[in-house]
């Protein structure tokens, strides 16, 4: 019995530690990479095209065939060792090697390993862009989290607030020192600010819902994230302006990598179809050898043995072979069209990434831009309206002031509170973005 409580506080005191575990961004983001099943799909297949490189060169070595058979024959027929009619069951063993080897072939398989190369490091590219993807989620998602926990925070401490209003106002009421209707302004803008911590803990409970779900845990019950020091300070630079931001990015962003190689491996298709066109050699050469019960000594008319006919029967062969594209219903022509076309389409994939990626950075600096211009001026904003809100509530508690100026008043700061929260998060993440770009990791350190 002691031995099983010990066990039970044992694990216990697991549970209890792993719920208290904090998660930060990076813990976030390396256990989303480890174990999302996208990524491990999209990792067998990397996989196969590293196989598809290896059978590319198994290609270029010689082919070797075996062939064997065991048969009888109970009908009349020309037996190939006698060139007589057999009449009688005839048993027939036959046996062959053959092997070819294309000397020339218009490159055409030294081309596809060249391009299945290709297609394998774009592969890799594919899966880092996937891999940013879904960093740049998880990194949204987690400032989600601290963007309304931030809101809740304030949600709560401006509700306290008023619900000190309240009490100190029914007692007022009740001391016949109030009006009524005071009193139920202040009630109904308890009521509201209600709501909206309600509201706040439910965007944050959905927010950490999303979290979880992106990083596939089974609930989000007993799941924390840490929370850093953010803050604005100063006046913070940008790093570069968007046009060095877009410069860098070009040539570092996997997405723009994979569709330059995409291109690389397209011009190979060009070479294979028009490889496909030119006159092929090979080399082929073959062995075989039977055995047939119908095969007899001319003098005695006794059965060949078996042995003595594998020896005897032995045939060879060797050969050069020469195969010259003619015509064929203008097929090699169509196929190099149509590798043409492929270019043309890769170029246009190629200038396409290029183009939605200065698009997104134009936009991320633009809003970096915009946010910071916002949150400098709801800074300032709420520094006034502090002050504001401290001389209206000095004047309502002595009597100096209605209660719908007072709440007019507590609604501005609420709001510039809100606006500036909103700027915060909003540079911080496009900022955030921006540095991604620039090749650094995402941290919120």
């Amino acid at each position: 019995m002691r031995k099983l409580t010990l066990s039970l506080l044992f694990t216990f005191s697991i549970i209890v530690l792993h719920a208290q575990e904090k998660w930060s961004l990076e813990k976030c983001i390396d256990y989303a990479l480890t174990n999302n099943i996208q990524i491990k799909q999209r990792t067998l297949t990397i996989e196969s095209s590293s196989t598809d490189i290896l059978q590319s060169q198994l290609n270029l070595l010689p082919d070797l065939n075996g062939f064997a058979n065991h048969g009888y024959n109970f009908g009349s027929s020309v037996d190939r060792y006698t060139n007589k009619f057999a009449t009688q069951r005839v048993q027939s063993d036959n046996f062959n090697l053959s092997s070819s080897l294309t000397l020339f072939g218009g490159f055409q398989k030294i081309n596809q390993i060249r391009q299945n190369k290709l297609i394998l490091q774009a592969g890799h590219y594919d899966l880092d862009k996937f891999m940013d993807d879904i960093s740049l989620t998880i990194a949204t998602s987690y400032l989600q989290i601290l963007f309304y926990q931030e809101t809740l925070k304030n949600a709560e401490s401006q509700l306290g607030i008023t619900v000190q209003q309240v009490d100190r106002m029914k007692k007022m009421v009740d001391a016949g020192a109030a009006a009524q209707g005071d009193y139920y302004n202040l009630e109904a803008q308890r009521a509201t600010e209600e709501f909206l911590q309600v509201d706040a803990q439910n965007n944050l409970d959905l927010a950490y819902l999303t979290l979880t779900q992106l990083l596939d845990l089974p609930s989000a019950e007993n799941f924390a994230i840490e929370v850093p020091a953010l803050s604005v300070q100063g006046k913070p630079a940008l790093v570069g302006n968007a046009d060095e931001i877009f410069l860098f990015a070009t040539q570092n962003q996997p997405n723009i990598k994979s569709a330059e190689l995409k291109l690389q491996s397209s011009n190979f298709n060009i070479s294979r179809a028009r490889g496909a066109m030119m006159p092929a050699l090979s080399l082929s050469g073959s062995w075989g050898t039977g055995y047939s019960s119908a095969l007899k000594d001319l003098i005695t008319q006794i059965e060949t043995p078996w042995k003595n006919q594998l020896s005897e029967n032995n045939n060879k062969s060797i050969s050069l072979n020469l195969s010259v594209p003619i015509f064929n219903g203008w097929q090699g022509r169509t196929a190099v069209t149509k590798a043409q076309i492929g270019v043309k389409s890769a170029e246009y994939d190629l200038e396409l990434s290029k183009l939605n990626l200065r698009k997104t950075i134009q936009q991320a600096y633009a809003d970096a831009l915009g946010s910071l211009k916002k949150y400098n001026s709801a800074n300032t904003k709420v520094s006034a309206s502090k002050e504001s809100f401290k001389y209206s509530d000095e004047r309502f508690t002595v009597g100096m002031l209605n209660s719908v100026d007072y709440n007019n008043a507590k609604k501005d700061l609420e709001k510039a509170e809100s606006d500036l929260l909103q700027a915060k998060f909003e540079y911080i993440f496009k900022a955030t973005v921006l540095d991604f770009y620039m090749g650094k990791p995402l941290t919120l350190k």
